[in-house]
C-alpha cells in the first residue's frame, strides 16, 4: 500500500499547535459568496443535536420574518430572533433601522455575557458595524467577558479587520458563481430563504 504521507497530490495532514484546549470559540462567516448564513445555521444543527443550548438573533431581516430557517427553528423549538426592517440598501428610514440593531445588540450583549445558551449566533451583524451603528471595540469587549466555553458566530459581509484580528475562526465566502447575478434566476425557497 503507497504510504499516503509522500503522495504529492493528497493534502498534507493538519498538525496540532501546542496542546489541545478547551475555550469558547468566536467565529466569523463573512464575504462576497452566499453560505455565510447557511454556515452558521448548519453549526446550530449540529449543535442542537449534541444537546447544547443554540440561539441565533437575526439582524436586517424583518421582525416576524418566517423565512425557511425561522419556520424549522420555531417546529424545533430552537430561539431565533429576528429584528430589523428588511434589505438596509432599501430602507426609506435608516434612523429606524440603526435603531432596530442597536436594540438587538442590547439583547444580545445580555445572552452572550449573561445567558445560559452554548452557541449565539448573531447573523448579518457585521452590518451594524459597518454602518457605524455599533462600535467594533464594544462588541469586542462584550465578547471579552462572555464564559470561557461559550461560542458566538458572527455573520455578514464587510468584517471589521479589529474583529476578524480577535476571531479564532474566520472564514470567507467567495462568490465563484452565482444564479441570479449571472443568470438573472430568482431567489429559490429552501435555498436562499
Amino acid at each position: 500500500m503507497p504510504d499516503a504521507t509522500k503522495d504529492p497530490s493528497r493534502p498534507a495532514p493538519q498538525r496540532l499547535k501546542g496542546p489541545r484546549k478547551k475555550k469558547g470559540l468566536v467565529i466569523i462567516n463573512t464575504g462576497d459568496g452566499k453560505g455565510k448564513t447557511t454556515a452558521a445555521l448548519g453549526v446550530l444543527f449540529r449543535a442542537w443535536g449534541r444537546k447544547l443550548n443554540v440561539r441565533m438573533f437575526q439582524f436586517i431581516k424583518h421582525t416576524g420574518a418566517q423565512f425557511g430557517e425561522q419556520r424549522a427553528a420555531k417546529r424545533l423549538g430552537i430561539p431565533m430572533e429576528a429584528m430589523g426592517d428588511g434589505f438596509t440598501w432599501l430602507s426609506k428610514d435608516m434612523e429606524r433601522t440603526a435603531a432596530l440593531a442597536v436594540e438587538q445588540w442590547e439583547r444580545c450583549k445580555d445572552a452572550i455575557v449573561d445567558g445560559d445558551d452554548d452557541i449565539v449566533i448573531l447573523d448579518e451583524f457585521t452590518y451594524a458595524m459597518h454602518y457605524g451603528w455599533i462600535a467594533v471595540e464594544e462588541v469586542i469587549e462584550t465578547l471579552r467577558r462572555r464564559p470561557s466555553l461559550r461560542h458566538v458566530i458572527i455573520t455578514g459581509r464587510y468584517a471589521p479587520e479589529a474583529l476578524i484580528e480577535y476571531a479564532d475562526l474566520v472564514t470567507e465566502m467567495k462568490v465563484v458563481k452565482h444564479p441570479y447575478k449571472d443568470q438573472g434566476i430568482k431567489a429559490q425557497p429552501g435555498i436562499e430563504f
